[in-house]
C-alpha cells in the first residue's frame, strides 16, 4: 500500500519522541504529514482513515507508557490503519512499555505493522551525572529516518500484518550495573517507607524572572501563572520540561536516581526496531 495520509502522534515533554517520530517520517513518506501533538492536551476525538499510517511515538516512565501521554492516546482510533509504534526510554530499559503500547493501540483499531526502542536524553539527566545526554543525536535520527524507509518497502509490498512486538530485545545491561542498581532501588524504597520525601522541581527565586515559559511547556498544569516559583505536587509527572526548558537555568530536579542511572546506565545503547 501507499498511504494517503501519515500521521506523527507523539507526548514529547522535552522533544525526544517528536524528534524520532518526525524522523520516521522522513524516510516513510514523501511531503508533509498531520501532526497530532498529545504533550500539552487529549487531541480531539478521531478516527485515523484505513488508509493512513500513524507513526506513534511515547516516551517510556519506569518501565511503562507514561500514564498521562496513554491516556490522551485514548481519543484516537483506526479502523485497522498501520501503525509504527517508538518506545522512546532513557538507556536503561523499555521494561513493557512497547507491549503496553500496542495492546492499547490494537483496541482502538491499529494494526501494529512495526516497532522500535529508541533512546532520549533521559529527564533525570544533569551536567553532572549525564544519562544518555544529547540523544536522539545524528545517528539515531539516521536510524529512525532509515527505519521510516523500511518500513515503507514493507508497506509497498503490501505486507501489513500486526508484528509480535514482545519478541523485540534490547541491548542487555552487564549483570553488575543492573545488579548494583537494584540494590540503590531497594535501599531507596527502605529509605522513603521511614521518612517519605517528595521528589519535585525547585525554583531559585534570584534565578526566576516570572516568564512563564515553564508554565507554558509543562504537560500537566502542574505550574501556574503567576506562581511560577511552586510546582503543584499532585499534578507533576517528573519529566523535568521545566528544568531543561528554562531560558534561565532557575528550576532544577535533584534526585538520588540521576546519580545511581549516570552510574549503571552509562554504556551507549543502540536503537532496536522490527518489522
Amino acid at each position: 500500500m501507499k498511504p494517503d495520509q501519515l500521521f506523527t502522534i507523539f507526548f514529547s515533554p522535552t522533544g525526544t519522541s517528536r524528534i524520532l517520530a518526525e524522523s520516521v517520517a522522513r524516510g516513510l513518506a514523501d511531503g508533509a504529514h498531520r501532526t497530532i501533538d498529545l504533550t500539552r492536551e487529549a487531541a480531539s476525538p478521531q478516527t485515523l482513515p484505513t488508509e493512513a499510517v500513524a507513526v506513534v511515538a511515547m516516551p517510556v516512565y519506569g518501565g511503562r507508557v507514561a500514564p498521562l501521554a496513554r491516556e490522551r492516546l485514548k481519543s484516537l482510533r483506526g479502523v485497522g490503519t498501520p501503525a509504527v509504534l517508538l518506545a522512546v526510554y532513557g538507556n536503561r530499559d523499555i521494561g513493557g512499555a512497547l507491549d503496553e503500547l500496542s495492546a492499547a493501540l490494537r483496541e482502538q483499531g491499529f494494526v501494529p505493522v512495526a516497532g522500535g526502542a529508541f533512546v532520549g536524553e533521559h529527564s533525570y539527566s544533569t551536567a553532572a551525572h549525564p544519562i544518555a545526554a544529547g540523544r536522539p543525536d545524528a545517528d539515531d535520527a539516521a536510524c529512525a529516518e532509515a527505519f521510516g524507509r523500511a518500513v515503507r518497502r514493507k508497506l509497498a509490498a503490501g505486507r501489513v500484518a500486526p508484528v509480535a512486538l514482545e519478541r523485540l530485545r534490547t541491548p542487555r545491561t552487564p549483570l553488575l550495573s543492573m545488579l548494583r542498581f537494584v540494590r540503590f532501588v531497594l535501599k531507596y524504597r527502605r529509605s522513603q517507607r521511614r521518612n517519605p520525601v517528595p521528589l519535585l522541581p525547585v525554583t531559585d527565586p534570584a534565578r526566576c524572572t516570572r516568564c512563564g515559559r515553564c508554565v507554558r511547556l509543562c504537560p500537566n498544569g502542574a505550574i501556574a501563572k503567576g506562581d511560577e516559583l511552586h510546582t503543584d505536587p499532585a499534578r507533576c509527572i517528573r519529566c523535568c520540561a521545566c528544568v531543561k526548558g528554562c531560558p534561565e537555568q532557575a528550576r532544577s530536579f535533584s534526585t538520588p536516581f540521576s546519580e545511581a542511572l549516570a552510574r549503571n546506565f552509562a554504556q551507549r545503547k543502540q536503537p532496536v526496531t522490527m518489522l
